[in-house]
C-alpha cells in the first residue's frame, strides 16, 4: 500500500490533494529542500602542500587563500632577479627558488614568496614537500593594489621574521624602489637599505653580489603601457 504524502499544515493528503497541494514532502523525504552547508575542514600545512600543482593559493589558518595575479611587470621583475641572483650565487654552492615553493611557517600557515635563496653557509632545503627551513632570503615583488601591498609590507613582514628569515627584500616597480630589512636579535626587522633605482655595488647580507636596478626599470619601461588590450582579430570569447 502506497503511504499517504504529507503536509506540514493539512496533514494526510489524498494523491490527487498531494498533486495540487503546495509546500507537501513525500514520506521519508527532509521538509528542508537543501543540505545545510557544512564548515570547510581546516588544512595542515602537509595537506597543502600535497594539493596538485593547478590548486593555487597560500595557506592562512587552515584555509586557502588565493594569491594575487601576477602580470608582466611583476613577473619580469621576478625573473630578472632569479638570473641575477642564481649568476652570483649559485657558484658559490647557495640556491636560488621561485614562486612556487611551499614554506611551512606553522602547522597551519604556508607562504609561497615570488623569490627565495639560501646562502651557501646555510641547511639545504628538502628536495621535495613543504620547506620548514627558513631561507637567508625571501623577495616579494609589491603589486599596485592596497590588498596587495599590505599582505608584503606588513602581513608577510611579521611572518617572515617570526619564521627566522634574515633579509627580507620587497621590491616596488611602480615606486622604482627596492628595501632590505635585516632580522634583529629581538626578532623584527630594521630597514638596513631603500634606494629608487641605481647601481648597487654594496648589497647587505650578499657580498660581491651587484644590482643594476636601473637595468631592470630600463627593461620594465619597454612593456607595451596600455593595461588592457583587445584580443586579436578572429578569436571568439567564450559566451559569445
Amino acid at each position: 500500500m502506497r503511504p499517504a504524502a504529507i503536509h506540514p499544515e493539512r496533514g494526510a493528503l489524498s494523491p490527487e490533494q498531494a498533486q495540487r497541494a503546495p509546500g507537501w514532502y513525500p514520506p521519508g523525504v527532509s521538509q528542508r529542500p537543501y543540505p545545510e552547508p557544512q564548515a570547510a575542514r581546516l588544512l595542515s600545512v602537509a595537506e597543502w602542500a600535497a594539493l596538485p600543482e593547478d590548486e593555487a593559493g597560500e595557506l592562512i589558518d587552515g584555509r586557502l587563500v588565493e594569491e594575487e595575479m601576477p602580470d608582466c611587470v611583476h613577473e619580469l621583475a621576478v625573473a630578472w632577479l632569479i638570473h641575477t641572483l642564481r649568476a652570483w650565487l649559485f657558484p658559490r654552492g647557495g640556491f636560488v627558488f621561485g614562486s612556487e615553493v611551499k614554506y611551512a611557517l606553522k602547522p597551519r600557515r604556508g607562504r609561497k614568496s615570488d623569490v627565495s635563496a639560501f646562502l651557501p653557509t646555510s641547511r639545504k632545503p628538502p628536495a621535495r614537500g613543504a620547506v620548514a627551513i627558513p631561507p637567508d632570503i625571501m623577495v616579494e615583488i609589491v603589486s599596485p593594489s592596497p590588498r596587495d601591498g599590505r599582505r608584503d609590507r606588513v602581513e608577510k613582514l611579521e611572518e617572515y621574521a617570526a619564521f627566522g628569515v634574515r633579509w627580507y627584500w620587497l621590491l616596488d616597480p611602480q615606486l622604482r624602489t627596492l628595501e632590505i630589512f635585516e632580522l634583529t636579535r629581538d626578532g623584527v626587522y630594521a630597514r638596513r637599505l631603500g634606494v629608487n633605482g641605481g647601481l648597487l655595488r654594496e648589497v647587505p647580507g650578499c657580498d660581491g653580489l651587484t644590482l643594476d636596478l636601473d637595468a631592470l626599470f630600463r627593461e620594465i619601461d619597454q612593456l607595451d603601457a596600455t593595461e588592457e588590450q583587445e584580443p586579436p582579430q578572429g578569436i571568439v570569447e567564450r559566451g559569445e
